[in-house]
Formats: structure tokens, C-alpha cells, sequence
């Protein structure tokens, strides 16, 4: 299976309300299923948004909590469903990104691993320490959450990992947005991946949040593109254009990675 399709929940989350959020979340579901949609992409917070000072009264763990309401609601709508929610071990809490398959197994999770302190999340959040890569019914994927965006690292690892798409999940602002639509198009195109990134829209206090989901191809094309109102995004990629891309332009095999070594961590020899 090389084609995937994607719908992409540009939405404008209630501020510390997940049981209106939950019943936008199974709506759009539900339309993304009828629509053919394999998976369904929604916002970075999207259930409690950045309510962080009351994180404890949000966060679960896996198995309770929100997740047995994600996990009913994906089985409803016949589509994978991912965003990002908070999650506890019992000792931390997390900002984690969460796929839920079609029959309602939770079958993959990330941890944020760069936080945003502006938004609070050095306070209140702890963060991973993983950057796994996971092999799902449409290949080997990869996911990230907004502030990832801009450490081209995580993007590399998974790309050499394997991943032929990450799924990026964001509370990014309007006023940086021109950031948002230069960065994945970089990280697309420097990985020679699709990244598939759903962004929110709406205002929380006086941050005027910038929409603009997207999906890029290995060449930085977008396939499609919202704006900045609430809206279901939905296309089709072929994901074999991963490896037609990487043969055409083997980029990756001119890499020099011992002077990169070097140029990040130092050079020991030279005066002191």
C-alpha cells in the first residue's frame, strides 16, 4: 500500500473544554471516514488546548482517561486518528502524539522532545527522550510536534531510519507562519519525504494562531494547503515517490557525516 489518503483537522480548539472538543473530534471523524480518508491529523493540544497549569486534571495514561474516547472514536469514523494530548507515567507529564488505528489500538506514541518554553512547557511538561520510527500499514512513518520543526536533527534521524513521512502536529502562530511554510518545506525536501503537518487556527489570549496545514512532497511541493479558517483538508499521496525521488537524487550517499562530527562537538587538535 503507497497511497495514503489524508485529512488534515485545521481547527480552533475550546480553550479547557475536552468535551466540546471530543465532539468536533468525532465529527470531523466520522467526515474524514465517509470521505475515504485513511488517517485523520489533528492539532498539537487539541483536547484541553495550552490549559497547561491544569495539566494533572487532563493528562493520562495510556488506556485511560481521553485515550479509550480517541481510541471509540476511531473506531467510528474507519480511520487512523493522530494528534497530540497530554499524558502522565505517574511521575511526569508529557505533550505526546498519539495514533490510533482504525480498530482502536493505540499504535504509536511520541514524546515531544523540544519544549516551548513561551508556552509554558518547561514548566509544566517533561520531555522525551525517543525518536522512534514505526512501520504502519502505509510504510515506515515518523511523527513530531510543532517546536520540532525547527531542529533539522530529528528530521535527519528519521529519515535515515527509514521514515518516507512524518506527521507533524502544531499550535503555531500567525505571526510566524511565513516560518512554518519555509521549515517543512525545507525538512521535506533536504530528507526527500513527505511531512504532513496540521496546524491550528483561532486566537487563545492574545496569540492569533496561523492555520496553513499542509502536505509537502519529497520535491517541497504542496499538495494541498489551507488557509486560516476552520476547515477538513483532504488528499491523496502516493508515498513510492519517496524512493523515486532518493534514486533520481541520491543525495544522501554525498554526505560527509565525519565532518559534521567536527563541526558540531569541536576539533581537538589546534592551539587552545
Amino acid at each position: 500500500m503507497t497511497l495514503l489518503t489524508i485529512s488534515l483537522a485545521q481547527m480552533d480548539p475550546a480553550w479547557a473544554q475536552p468535551e466540546v472538543n471530543l465532539v468536533r473530534t468525532r465529527e470531523l471523524a466520522i467526515e474524514a471516514g465517509r470521505r475515504g480518508s485513511d488517517l485523520i491529523l489533528f492539532p498539537e493540544l487539541w483536547l484541553s488546548d495550552y490549559d497547561l497549569a491544569h495539566a494533572a486534571k487532563y493528562a493520562s495514561v495510556p488506556g485511560s482517561g481521553a485515550f479509550p474516547l480517541l481510541s471509540d472514536i476511531a473506531r467510528q469514523g474507519r480511520v487512523h486518528l493522530l494528534g497530540s494530548l497530554l499524558e502522565t507515567d505517574g511521575k511526569y507529564t508529557y505533550n505526546t502524539a498519539a495514533l490510533f488505528a482504525p480498530q482502536g489500538e493505540l499504535v504509536a506514541v511520541y514524546r515531544k522532545t523540544h519544549l516551548f518554553a513561551p508556552m509554558g512547557e518547561v514548566r509544566y511538561l517533561h520531555p522525551g527522550d525517543e525518536l522512534p520510527v514505526f512501520e504502519l500499514p502505509w510504510g515506515q512513518c515518523a511523527l513530531a510536534i510543532c517546536y520540532d520543526l525547527r531542529f533539522p536533527e530529528v528530521f535527519r534521524r528519521y529519515a535515515e531510519a527509514g521514515a518516507h513521512i512524518v506527521f507533524l502536529v502544531a499550535q503555531w502562530p500567525l505571526r510566524r507562519i511565513a516560518h512554518w511554510q519555509t521549515l517543512i518545506r525545507a525538512r521535506a525536501i533536504e530528507n526527500q519525504m513527505f511531512i504532513a503537518g496540521c496546524n491550528r487556527v483561532g486566537q487563545t489570549g492574545d496569540e492569533r494562531f496561523g492555520g496553513h496545514s499542509v502536505i509537502c512532497n519529497p520535491w517541497g511541493q504542496e499538495i494541498i494547503e489551507g488557509g486560516e479558517d476552520q476547515v477538513l483538508l483532504t488528499a491523496t499521496i502516493d508515498l513510492a515517490l519517496v524512493e523515486q525521488v532518493r534514486t533520481q537524487s541520491p543525495f544522501f550517499a554525498d554526505r560527509r557525516p565525519e565532518l559534521y562530527h567536527l563541526f558540531f562537538f569541536g576539533h581537538s587538535g589546534g592551539r587552545g
